[in-house]
């Protein structure tokens, strides 16, 4: 059986990220017969060899059957399409979370490193000991804020990614049901 990952992978797209937006479309997967299951049934007339027209013909004549209209497919592919969409959203909270726990809270560990540091400047003789220990907290934070900046922003970049291949998927079968339906 196809899997929905399967459904929308592509070359180069993030398997994490692309899992995510898949359970996402699972879960809010509607009932009956719709867009979803229409790309499900070309996909697997796809892997048995069938040129791309004549299956979505052919999966589109048996939805026919159960009443299924080209218009009730494009409606449907919107619901989806607006799915991913919200994904994108909650994913980007989550990112404005992880951002405000990871590096702004780093953020402030530096900031409030670096007063300890000048405050103890003036007694310099007394507290050289001191200061090496939190110039090297400062320094390890900010490799670390560094660390989790770059790793969001890549977790970001490799999810709009995969985004921009599931909205580009959907929107070509759509292309695909005007142009074979």
């Amino acid at each position: 059986m196809t899997t929905t990952q399967s459904l929308f992978a592509s070359e180069g797209i993030d398997t994490r990220s692309l899992e995510f937006i898949a359970q996402a479309i699972e879960k809010n997967n509607l009932p009956g017969f719709d867009y979803f299951e229409f790309k499900r049934a070309v996909s697997q007339l796809a892997e048995m060899k069938l040129d791309e027209a004549t299956a979505h013909k052919s999966a589109f004549t048996t939805a026919a059957t159960l009443g299924i209209t080209k218009e009730k497919l494009i409606e449907t592919a919107g619901y989806y399409r607006n799915v991913v969409e919200k994904e994108k959203e909650h994913f980007a909270q989550a990112l404005e979370n992880q951002n405000t726990t990871k590096v702004a809270a780093r953020q402030q560990e530096v900031g409030r490193l670096r007063d300890q540091i000048e405050r103890h400047k003036i007694e310099i003789a007394r507290l050289q000991d001191e200061i090496a220990g939190y110039l090297n907290q400062a320094d390890a934070a900010e490799a670390a804020m560094k660390s989790e900046s770059e790793k969001l922003e890549k977790s970001k970049t490799a999810f709009e990614k995969a985004h921009q291949a599931v909205l580009m998927a959907i929107d070509r079968d759509v292309e695909n049901m005007h142009k074979h339906l």
